[in-house]
């Protein structure tokens, strides 16, 4: 079992990318304006072709009752996390109409997309890759029905959100495995290569999490110093996100007769810092933006020395 500084060597690109992104971003080389249309190709076709390139052939998705377990936890995790949060703003004086529910949607849900894949890469491998995108759906039908419905105040779920690429991909991706078709190979001589189809995909897939990182550097530098600096929404959400939401979570790895790859993937969401998907929510939903920037980044930041503590401490407490 690797040790924390050995990880943490490991997954210094994933923080190099953010710190590249934000650094060309401060000195004005990339621009504000550009960052949909990079963002929509990562989202619609990039990250979508990475998702199906590991979903494709994985053995870990095959089973139903796994893919069942992956969907429920992924769900379930997240409305605890908002449930805690929730709670505990209200400890630290929050009310509503005040950032309470950004606070609790914030430091709620962790990031569960392009900063968990390298972590996961680096660690576990394909199996868990494909797991960790059936566990996403349950944590976007967490965030789009319990999360909007906690941010806004009412009772009506955006359902047309969850259809989206990366959605729609792990569908599609878990109906060609469960129907066989999932292959994707030729014939060369005694051995089965990937297609041309397949390594298309596999070479615009690959380009995915780089370009997001790499944007998500962008823009947290936009968002630096846009607000009051506040202890109880940075210190208070980034404790609740890196300390006390991840000791639920290896609980129910240690005790919840889940697949092994699903729980692989939940030890590296335990020590994920806060989505960035959040800030958006509340901007819909006449939420508090200043609140949840400022436990994103400060969960960011602070990850960079708990993400590998919480990786070793997680191994070990699970057996895994």
């Amino acid at each position: 079992m690797q040790g924390a500084g050995g990880i943490l060597q490991q997954l210094l690109p994933v923080y190099l990318l953010i710190l590249v992104g934000a650094i060309l971003r401060r000195i004005g080389m990339t621009k504000r304006e550009n960052d949909d249309a990079i963002l929509h190709l990562v989202f619609n076709v990039l990250y979508p072709c990475f998702i199906l390139d590991n979903i494709l052939g994985s053995s870990s998705v095959k089973v139903p009752s796994s893919v069942m377990w992956g969907i429920g936890l992924g769900f379930l995790f997240p409305v605890i996390g908002m449930g805690v949060a929730w709670i505990v703003a209200g400890w630290l004086g929050y009310a509503k109409g005040d950032g309470r529910r950004t606070f609790a949607l914030t430091a709620g849900i962790q990031n569960f997309g392009y900063t968990a894949i390298p972590v996961i890469q680096v660690l576990w491998g394909t199996g868990a890759m494909a797991m960790l995108f059936v566990h996403n759906l349950g944590v976007e039908l967490a965030m789009w029905s319990v999360g909007v419905m906690l941010i806004s105040g009412e009772k009506e779920i955006p359902w047309r959100r969850l259809l989206n690429g990366p959605v729609i991909a792990v569908i599609v991706g878990l109906l060609l495995v469960a129907l066989d078709w999932d292959g994707m190979r030729v014939t060369d001589g005694d051995e089965a290569v990937p297609g041309a189809l397949r390594m298309t995909m596999r070479w615009l897939g690959a380009g995915a999490y780089p370009m997001a990182l790499f944007i998500t550097g962008g823009i947290m530098m936009d968002m630096i110093g846009k607000d009051r600096f506040s202890v109880k929404a940075s210190l208070g959400g980034s404790v609740l996100r890196l300390a006390v939401i991840p000791m639920i979570i290896l609980l129910g790895v240690k005790f919840f007769a889940a697949p092994i790859e699903l729980k692989q993937v939940l030890i590296v969401q335990a020590s994920m810092p806060a989505a960035m998907t959040p800030i958006l929510l509340a901007k819909l939903y006449g939420g508090r933006p200043a609140v949840a920037v400022e436990i994103v980044v400060a969960s960011t930041v602070l990850s960079l020395i708990t993400l590998p503590l919480i990786l070793v401490f997680g191994r070990a407490f699970t057996g895994l």
